[in-house]
Order: structure tokens, then sequence, then C-alpha cells
């Protein structure tokens, strides 16, 4: 594996990031331990349709901890893994198996200013990242990096807020949230159906299932980045909340929190 801390192609430094997401720095072994990966059928979709195969390179932009870059790895591909916060990127590096380290290459960067040349990766993912990019400049980057005709990846673990285990959850978080960027503003998903850069794009979707004990649950909520915000005080209410609530929801001592994963598929177009 290499990496880089560079923060752009000038060097800069740390990359820019919103505020609320250096949050995820604070928490990310429990972000690592807590948060669902994907359903093998939507890895599946995203390996077929960005030809994931050996010598493939592979962008995976706003990669945090890696739950989609070890599928990539796994399936074959040369990833380069850009994750603007460096806590992430430490887990990152922590977690990928040894015999998999040597195939990626880990960035420090955002979205909006990607440190890699014209037409020099073969497709790109973003897993539960795409909402904390700012849309356009991001989307023009990745037409730039990526070779022509081929294929960016959405992914994203949307929460059931029909199902009540969620529902009770979201109760919970929405007084705190605020201004952070979310799933819940679908301005970020509007875009890609007309996205510039790329032509407009196919969704698939796919049933998930999260199923944790009492501790799961409350290492879930401590690894929203605006949880691990809040003033001390505030943060411990919220997790006692939490174990409050998991008590209510629990059934054989478990809560199963209900997803439905989402995979955007777009084809870049000619500059």
């Amino acid at each position: 594996m290499t990496a880089s801390d560079e923060g752009g192609p000038t060097g800069s430094g740390e990359p820019l990031v919103d505020p609320t997401a250096t949050g995820f720095g604070q928490v990310a072994d429990l972000y690592d331990r807590a948060r669902p990966g994907y359903p093998a059928a939507a890895v599946d979709a995203v390996v077929a349709r960005l030809g994931v195969q050996p010598n493939r390179r592979i962008l995976d932009v706003g990669a945090g901890t890696g739950r989609l870059t070890i599928p990539l790895l796994t399936a074959g591909a040369d990833v380069t893994a850009v994750e603007p916060v460096a806590g992430m990127r430490e887990q990152l590096a922590r977690g990928v198996p040894d015999e998999l380290a040597e195939r990626l290459t880990v960035l420090a960067a955002g979205a909006e200013e990607l440190p890699l040349d014209d037409a020099s990766v073969d497709g790109a993912a973003a897993a539960q990242a795409f909402h904390w990019f700012t849309p356009e400049p991001a989307l023009l980057e990745l037409q730039r990096v990526l070779v022509p005709d081929a294929w960016f990846a959405v992914v994203h673990n949307r929460r059931e807020l029909t199902s009540p285990p969620q529902a009770a959850l979201e109760d919970l978080l929405r007084p705190h949230r605020g201004a952070t960027p979310s799933w819940i503003d679908t301005s970020w998903s509007d875009i890609l159906s007309d996205p510039p850069g790329f032509h407009p794009a196919e969704l698939l979707t796919f049933s998930h299932e999260q199923v944790l004990d009492l501790e799961g649950f409350v290492a879930r909520v401590s690894s929203i980045s605006f949880v691990a915000q809040l003033p001390p005080p505030t943060r411990h209410q919220v997790l006692e909340a939490t174990r409050v609530l998991f008590t209510m929801l629990e059934r054989d001592q478990q809560v199963r929190l209900a997803y439905s994963t989402e995979v955007r598929l777009l084809q870049r177009r000619a500059p």
C-alpha cells in the first residue's frame, strides 16, 4: 500500500472538508465496526458495471474506512482510495488485509480536487459519501480523471424510515442534526438525474438489514459525525437515550435496522 498526505494537486496540506465531517475522525474505529456494509448483490452490480478485474484502476472517492474499498480490492482491482479525513484514512490502512494492501493507494483529498491525472482511472465509486460532496465540481473532476465511456457508481444505504426502529432512531437524532449534509435532503441524488459530465443515472435498489446488539446499537449512533461533535454532556444524554431506545425496540436482545441499498450507475460523457 502506498499513501500520500497531499491535499490536492498543489500538495497544500490536509484537504478542506465540511466541519461536521471532521467528527468522523474522532470515531473512525466505531464507524468501521458499527456501520453496515453493502449486500453482496449490490457489490456485484458495481463490480460488473465498473468492469473490475486485475490491473483495472478503480477510484474510491470518500472511501472512509474502506467499506467498499476492500470489496473492490477483493474483486481484483488496483484501488486508489481518496479520503479527506485523516482518522478515516488511518482506520482504512489498519483494516486492509496484508494480501490486498499492495494494490491500494490512499490519498488525502476531496472529491472536488482530485490529485490524479486526466483519464487515469478506469472506473470510480463513492459509497455513503456523495451527499458530502459539492456535486457539480466533484462530477466534473470525476469526468476529468476517468477514461472515455467509464462508469461511476454512487452507493448508499438509505435508512428505511417506514421501519419502526429506523423511525424511532430518526426521532432521536433529528433535533441534533442541524445543517449537517444528509441523505434525507435529496438534492444530492436529484442532481444525478441530469449530472454534469455524465449520462443520467440508472438506479438499482437492494434490500439490506443490519442486526445489532446493545453495544452495536450504541456504537452505530456514536459513529454519526454530528453526534461525535456534540458537547460532552449532550452527547452523553443522546447515548443514554439510545440505550433506553434499544430496550424499547429489542427482540431477543437485538434490533434490526432496515435499509434500502441504492446503487446509481452513471456513464462518463465526452467533455
